[in-house]
């Protein structure tokens, strides 16, 4: 069994969650949240904020850590078990643009009903969970987006 770790975000503009939607080989992989492979001597704040510009074309900043998820799967050759770490982020703009080598062939963002609903992953439902309370407690506090929080 192999050990990777992963980092990624969850991108909220204006109350709206970023989503990505995945199809390989026409063939529906399902909406995600952008994550991806830590890079050697990358901070996993870094690989957070690179991951979702490289695979959405968002530029965000980091507001909070929210917290790890773990799942297994599978390769033909080898079984491994896979970390995230995730982060609260903002965003500044509705724009995005899908990265098409990653067979991201959609993006956008979403209320959060819709968000929890589209996205495929149960630990990616629960970490969006988190993230959202997060949010909406830093708004509450009118911190979300202020610069003194972090």
């Amino acid at each position: 069994m192999s050990e990777a770790t992963s980092c990624g975000g969850v991108v909220i503009y204006r109350g709206k969650i970023l989503l990505l939607y995945k199809n390989y080989r026409n063939r529906y992989e399902g909406w995600v949240l952008p994550k991806g492979t830590v890079e050697k001597d990358e901070d996993f704040n870094e690989t957070a904020l690179r991951e979702v510009r490289e695979e959405s074309g968002v530029s965000a900043q980091i507001m909070k850590y929210v917290g790890k998820t773990s799942y297994t799967f599978s390769t033909s050759t080898e079984t491994i078990n896979k970390s995230v770490h995730w982060y609260l982020m903002m965003a500044d703009s509705y724009f995005s643009k899908p990265q098409r080598e990653e067979f991201f062939c959609d993006s956008g963002y979403y209320k959060y009903h819709e968000a929890y609903h589209l996205l495929k992953f149960p630990n990616e439902k629960q970490i969006l969970e988190q993230a959202y309370g997060e949010y909406q407690t830093l708004r509450n506090a009118n911190l979300w987006g202020c610069k003194k929080y972090f």
